[in-house]
Parts: structure tokens; C-alpha cells; sequence
């Protein structure tokens, strides 16, 4: 994207980033890690309760809270297209890792703790907030994931997903 000096008359736009989306199963394997940690976090919780059952979904819930940064989504639906918003605020396209399934998004973020030492040798973090994303975003259609774009603008995860129906009735119609 060109350069554009900001004028009086247009506000300047956000800049945006075309994230490259990743291959599902190496992305799947780094999401295990991750859940693999809520896990042993989740137990951590229950041993610290005194091995009391029937929390389970209360200590997995507390562990992801703990863990996770929370990601807010939004959905669009076309007749032809699915238009993705994923809040992601704080994370650049480095920290993000994102993959397209016919039924499925995958957004997986990691986050470099910041922290600076102060001159008694004390460190002071700069972020208090949970430093990782995992989020699932399950499609009512299937979509077309070669033909899909994802883009980061302003904190904004954004995905156009195309139809595979649309896309499947318009090559029919093409051969016949």
C-alpha cells in the first residue's frame, strides 16, 4: 500500500496488513499447547479447592479467563460471501497466527511480554493483560478457504470468506 500524506479534508486511513494464513494442522498442534496450559491450570484449581468434584466447567472457565484475552466477533452474511470481525487490540500480524476451514476460523495470538527493569533491579510489566488468543469461530456455511482474504487493520482482525455454494452453482452453470 502507497504511502498517502493525510489532508485536512480526508481523515487518514489505519494501515492494513494481509496476514498469510497457515497450514490447519501445524496451526492445531500449536493450539494444543495452549490448551494443554488452560488444562493444567483447570486441575491446578481443583487440587487447590481440595479435589472437590463437580466444578469442572467452573475451574476450565476460571483457567481460560486466566490465560486467554477475551476477543469480541462480529458476523456479516451475503448471498454469496461471510464477512469475519475479529477484535484482536494489541496484537500485530507477527503475533497472530490465522487458518481457513469450509466450517471454521482459527485465530491463535501470542503476545512478547513486555517488562522493563527499573534502576533498584526491580521489573515493572507494562501489560497486565493476558498475552495469548485462541478463538474458534464456528461457520453455518461452507467457504471457499483458497479464496479467502484475512486482514489486520487498527486491532481489527478482518476475513471475506466466499460461499462454496455460490462458488459451486456459478462453475455448474460455467460446464453446463
Amino acid at each position: 500500500m502507497k504511502s498517502k500524506k493525510p489532508s485536512q479534508a480526508q481523515p487518514s486511513e489505519p494501515p492494513t496488513a494481509l496476514l498469510r494464513l497457515r497450514n490447519v494442522e501445524d496451526l492445531h498442534w500449536e493450539m494444543q499447547q495452549v490448551q494443554l496450559a488452560i488444562a493444567r491450570r483447570a486441575y491446578e484449581l481443583f487440587e487447590t479447592r481440595g479435589r472437590e468434584h463437580g466444578h469442572d466447567w467452573e475451574d476450565w472457565f476460571r483457567a481460560e479467563s486466566e490465560l486467554l484475552r477475551p476477543v469480541s466477533v462480529s458476523m456479516q452474511e451475503s448471498a454469496d460471501r461471510i464477512r469475519v470481525h475479529a477484535n484482536v487490540l494489541g496484537f500485530d500480524e507477527k503475533e497472530l497466527s490465522v487458518s481457513i476451514e469450509p466450517r471454521r476460523i482459527s485465530i491463535l495470538g501470542k503476545k512478547e511480554v513486555s517488562a522493563t527493569e527499573t534502576g533498584g533491579g526491580k521489573i515493572e510489566y507494562i501489560d497486565w493483560v493476558s498475552d495469548q488468543i485462541l478463538q474458534l469461530i464456528d461457520l453455518a456455511t461452507d467457504v471457499v478457504p483458497e479464496g479467502s482474504v484475512a486482514e489486520l487493520q487498527a486491532g481489527l482482525l478482518k476475513f471475506d470468506l466466499p460461499k462454496a455454494a455460490k462458488l459451486k452453482a456459478a462453475t455448474a452453470a460455467i460446464a453446463a
